[in-house]
C-alpha cells in the first residue's frame, strides 16, 4: 500500500530556532490542514526565558471513532523538541499538500512540546528538574532505588573533569559499561538537582498523556506511538528503540511493522540501556496486542559527550544566581541535541518519514 503520493522535497527550513517559533509554525500548519481535527492545548505553569507562556499543544486529525491511531510525540525531553517539532511540522505539511495519504480508518494524534519548559530553556527536564522519561512510576509505593547512582554522585558533581573521568573509568572497569550507564542514566528519585531525576509526583507531561488517553479512549483502539528523541546513538541515524518486554505482543508488533531495525534495551541490542519510569510504560499498560510504542532516537554525538554536557548542565543549575553561565552552556546543550548541520537535518526528516509510513502501513494491515 502506498501512503506517499507525489515525491515531496525535504525542506530543512521546518527546523525551528526556538520554542516560540516552533509553536507558532506548528499552529500555523494546523490551521492549513484540509482535514477534520480537534486542537487541545495544555498550559504549563512556568514561563520561557522571555516570560512567554508555555503550552503543550495537541491535535486529533481524522475521524473521532477511528479504530486505529498513530500518535506522534515531540519534546518528551524538552530540548529534544527541536527535532520533534521539525518532524511534526514536516508531517503536517505533507498532509496539507496531499503528499501523504492517511487511510480513512486511521486517525492521528500529534503532541507538541510535552515538556515545554525544558524546550524553551534548552534543558531535558522540567522546571522542577524532573525527567519525564523517568516519571512513569507508582508514587504510592516505595520508589525505585539506584545505589550505583549514589556511589557515583560526588563524581557526577565534581568540577574536576580528570578526577571525574578517573572515577567513571574505575567504575566501568569493575562493573562494565552497561552498569555504568544504568548508574548514571537509569533513573533516580531522591536527588532533585541531579540528572535523570524521576520526581516525587506525576509531572506535567505525564498528566497530559493520561488526560489524552482518557479523553480519546485510546485504550479501546489500536495504537502506533512514536516518541521522537535526539542525542543518543550514531550520528543522524533514527534508531527504533522498543522497551516492550522481549517476548511480549508489543515487541512482536514492533518487529512486524518496523522489521529488523528494531532494537531492544532489555536484550542489549540498543544504544540505550534499560531504564526506570519510562513514558512508554504508561502506554504499555493500555495497549492491546495489535499496538506498540517505539522511541525514534536520532543520534548526534557520543554517549560520553552526552553525559558530559548533561552533568555540566545540572552542576550549573544547582548553583543559585548563575544566569550567565547557564545561558552560555545552553548553547552547548543545543549543539548536542540539535546539530546545526543541514545533512543531519535531512537525515532526520528522511528517516522520520520512513518510520511514520511503516507505522501507517502496520496499522492498516
Amino acid at each position: 500500500m502506498s501512503m506517499m503520493l507525489p515525491v515531496a522535497v525535504i525542506d530543512t527550513d521546518v527546523f525551528p530556532e526556538n520554542y516560540e517559533l516552533a509553536r507558532h509554525n506548528w499552529l500555523a500548519q494546523i490551521e492549513r490542514l484540509p482535514l477534520p481535527m480537534q486542537n487541545v492545548a495544555y498550559p504549563y505553569t512556568g514561563t520561557s526565558p522571555d516570560g512567554q507562556a508555555l503550552i503543550t499543544d495537541t491535535v486529533w486529525i481524522g475521524a473521532k471513532d477511528a479504530k486505529n491511531v498513530l500518535v506522534l510525540i515531540a519534546g518528551t525531553h524538552g530540548i529534544e523538541g527541536f527535532a520533534g517539532s521539525a518532524i511534526e511540522i514536516d508531517f503536517l505539511r505533507l498532509l496539507t499538500a496531499g503528499h501523504l495519504a492517511v487511510p480513512v480508518d486511521i486517525a492521528v494524534l500529534v503532541i507538541h512540546a510535552l515538556t515545554p519548559w525544558g524546550y524553551a530553556w534548552h534543558r531535558r527536564c522540567d522546571a522542577d528538574g524532573v525527567d519525564l522519561n523517568r516519571n512513569a512510576v507508582d508514587f504510592s509505593k516505595p520508589l525505585p532505588e539506584n545505589p550505583d547512582y549514589d556511589a557515583l554522585r560526588s563524581a557526577l558533581f565534581s568540577e574536576d573533569r580528570s578526577e571525574r573521568s578517573k572515577i567513571f573509568e574505575e567504575f566501568e572497569r569493575s562493573h562494565g559499561r552497561v552498569a555504568f550507564e544504568k548508574a548514571v542514566s537509569g533513573g533516580q528519585y531522591h536527588d532533585a538537582t541531579g540528572p535523570f531525576y524521576g520526581g516525587t509526583k506525576p509531572a506535567h507531561g505525564r498528566l497530559v498523556v493520561e488526560g489524552l488517553i482518557c479523553h480519546y479512549s485510546l485504550q479501546e483502539r489500536n495504537l502506533a506511538v512514536i516518541d521522537l528523541h535526539s542525542g543518543l546513538g550514531p550520528y543522524g541515524y533514527g534508531e527504533i528503540i522498543c522497551d516492550h518486554p522481549p517476548e511480549s505482543a508489543g515487541t512482536e508488533t514492533a518487529q512486524r511493522w518496523y522489521g529488523d531495525s528494531v532494537t531492544l534495551p532489555a536484550l542489549g541490542t540498543s544504544s540505550s540501556v534499560a531504564k526506570t519510569g519510562l513514558l512508554d510504560y504508561l502506554w504499555h499498560a493500555i495497549m492491546n496486542d495489535n499496538s506498540c510504542y517505539v522511541t525514534l532516537e536520532f543520534g548526534t554525538y557520543s554517549t560520553n559527550q552526552l553525559f558530559g554536557v548533561l552533568l555540566r548542565d545540572h552542576q550549573l543549575w544547582a548553583k543559585p544566581n548563575n544566569w550567565q553561565d547557564r545561558m552560555a552552556h545552553s548553547q552547548l546543550m543545543r549543539r548536542h541535541f540539535y546539530p546545526c548541520d543541514p545533512a543531519w537535518r535531512e537525515m532526520v526528516l528522511f528517516r522520520a518519514r520512513q518510520v511514520i509510513i511503516q507505522a501507517l502501513r502496520g496499522l492498516s494491515a
